[in-house]
């Protein structure tokens, strides 16, 4: 994306241009907020009373269910609604839409809390709006505002706007029709509004058993929108919720509860994915109603949707992620394969990579999948300006300098070499290591016979130890099975990297290595896309991972990475871009773990 000039011709920031902002920018425009007064925060015994002016021209919210663990359609979720907040100067909520305590748990709670400050919004706060300049956390709950929704829903039942069914499920989905059939009326539609009245408490209060009775809104049973089909609003469901305990056994539908959250927080741009556009005229509906009551603020929040984020070789089904991860498929919900934020920051993703990919995905009305290869993209070009580098060899075979002893004195000498931490950031310092007789390389930098193209080590031929000399390879040897299992070499004098004579000699192949000398073992786990198909989820789903998504291999790195940090990515020089494992450090023992987060380049196609 190349920045545009101004009159002058030197370059500006702009930010990249989607309809939401459009539509912000559109309202701002038109003063939509201007003077605009609100009911109170919800919970103010005066929330109906008094209206208060609100200081914040934009009022976004991101409300996650805490059913699971965040993925990486969440992370664009969150990007987009807290950063168009920040850049209107607004406010956004973090909202938890806890209203199915039975999928509910406080781990995934506490997962999403984490998630949201790992991303850099640990300092967005949200003005109380009761209290318009006193500044709290920006956390809701839905279940904080439970018994303001069962207010509102006998209001609705006053107002003949709602009812109660106690049809069995079967019939309910029998007299729903479809899309090409109208609806039936349930024969328990023509109750008068005591009668419900009097039902609905009886719900309330324990009297009928679980899935006995459903309050529904009374709108249109041969609305051509099946979701305007006289919608469900409460279910009896004796559960104990996360936090609210058991003072209820009746809750409040996600589709009736969200919109009555945006109201009482005062949202003004209600952000949502398309598959939920069809439940937009509920939402108005509902809001519209309640208006007409009093309950809350006219004009309410408007919801707007957008495409999901749809990533090839990603699955973000919780329900189906959260099978692998009982099953034991995975590591976890943090697995550095899943597609979970926790697994993404694990593997090595860093928040300003996730931002600049769903920056880069752009935010639009129309769907279409995004290729895992950008994911690795917006990483490699985060990372590869700051990454410090390292020597890694991942698949170890013992080199052996024959005359080593002869030129540097003896066999168990030591030659200090060095390195920049960062070839073009000398700021950085360098990087200290040791070079001896004995190297590990990778297997891979040997050939017996030379390939076409092929300027490593083969028999006569002269290559450069990277920050170190120049050796010429003598042979090799094998095993009886043909395994190689060692390489010769001889140390060409006065070629040492920084010295004089290091341009005496012309060589074509430089190669990685690290001394046996004082090598760090490590383990390192590299990892490849978790579902082998491009677009998951349409076949079985244990028959679509990928097989080799993940391979364990002992290696040698460069001794200063016994003091790396987990979640700072490192280059390993010719591999790509890794990280140690955060899990692995946190439990201790002697093991070092590296986990690969991208490759040097997109080798899936090959």
């Amino acid at each position: 994306m190349t920045s545009p000039t101004d009159k002058s011709g030197t370059k500006t920031t702009a930010a990249p241009s989607n309809f939401l902002r459009h539509v912000i920018e559109n309202d701002l425009a038109q003063g939509a907020y201007a003077g605009r007064t609100w009911g109170g925060s919800p919970g103010d015994a005066a929330h109906h009373a008094q209206g208060m002016p609100d200081p914040a021209k934009v009022r976004m919210r991101f409300p996650p269910e805490p059913n699971g663990y965040l993925h990486i359609g969440h992370a664009k979720s969150i990007w987009l609604n807290f950063e168009l907040a920040k850049e209107y100067g607004g406010v956004c909520h973090l909202r938890f839409d806890d209203t199915n305590p039975e999928k509910e748990e406080q781990e995934y709670v506490d997962s999403i809390r984490d998630a949201v400050k790992w991303l850099g919004y640990e300092t967005c706060l949200a003005d109380r709006p009761s209290a318009p300049g006193t500044l709290q956390e920006h956390e809701y709950f839905a279940s904080n505002y439970f018994d303001f929704m069962y207010e509102a829903a006998e209001y609705l039942i006053g107002a003949g706007l709602a009812y109660v069914d106690e049809q069995t499920p079967d019939e309910m989905r029998a007299n729903r029709g479809d899309f090409n059939t109208p609806g039936t009326d349930s024969r328990f539609r023509t109750r008068t509004p005591e009668e419900n009245l009097a039902r609905f408490r009886e719900m309330r209060d324990g009297k009928l058993d679980d899935g006995a009775a459903v309050l529904r809104a009374k709108i249109d049973m041969a609305s051509p929108n099946i979701n305007m089909r006289d919608p469900a609003l409460y279910r009896i469901r004796r559960a104990t919720h996360h936090n609210t305990g058991d003072k209820w056994c009746i809750y409040p539908m996600y589709t009736y509860a969200h919109p009555i959250e945006d109201a009482l927080e005062q949202i003004t741009h209600s952000i949502c994915t398309l598959e939920f556009e069809d439940q937009r005229p509920f939402y108005d509906w509902l809001l519209d109603r309640l208006a007409e009551g009093g309950l809350v603020a006219s004009p309410h929040p408007r919801q707007y949707e957008f495409a999901r984020l749809n990533v090839t070789h990603v699955m973000t089904s919780k329900r189906k992620l959260r099978q692998l991860v009982e099953e034991k498929h995975v590591d976890g919900w943090d697995d550095p394969r899943m597609p979970t934020i926790a697994g993404l920051r694990r593997r090595g993703y860093t928040p300003a990579a996730l931002q600049l990919f769903c920056e880069r995905s752009g935010t639009t009305k129309s769907g279409g999948w995004i290729e895992y290869a950008s994911l690795e993209a917006a990483l490699r070009d985060i990372l590869d300006p700051i990454a410090p580098r390292a020597m890694a060899v991942l698949d170890p075979v013992k080199l052996v300098i024959t005359n080593w002893g002869d030129l540097m004195g003896g066999d168990n000498v030591l030659d200090d070499c060095s390195a920049p931490v960062h070839p073009h950031h000398p700021e950085m310092g360098k990087r200290e290591f040791k070079l001896g007789r004995d190297v590990w390389i990778e297997r891979t930098d040997y050939e017996d016979v030379q390939p076409k193209g092929f300027f490593r080590l083969f028999p006569g031929n002269k290559v450069r130890l990277k920050y170190g000399h120049v050796i010429e390879c003598t042979g090799a040897t094998r095993d009886a099975d043909g395994k190689l299992v060692e390489v010769q070499a001889t140390l060409v004098p006065d070629t040492k990297s920084g010295t004089p004579g290091a341009d005496a000699i012309k060589v074509k192949g430089n190669i990685t290595w690290v001394a046996a000398a004082d090598a760090l073992q490590a383990e390192v786990r590299l990892y490849e896309r978790l579902f082998a198909e491009a677009n998951p989820g349409s076949g079985e789903l244990l028959e679509e991972l990928n097989k080799h998504s993940l391979e364990v291999c002992t290696a040698f790195v460069e001794p200063s990475l016994a003091k790396a940090e987990p979640g700072v990515g490192i280059q390993f020089e010719r591999h790509g871009y890794f990280v140690r494992d955060a899990k692995a450090t946190a439990a201790g023992g002697q093991a070092v773990v590296f986990n690969r987060a991208a490759g040097m380049r997109d080798s899936w196609a090959k």
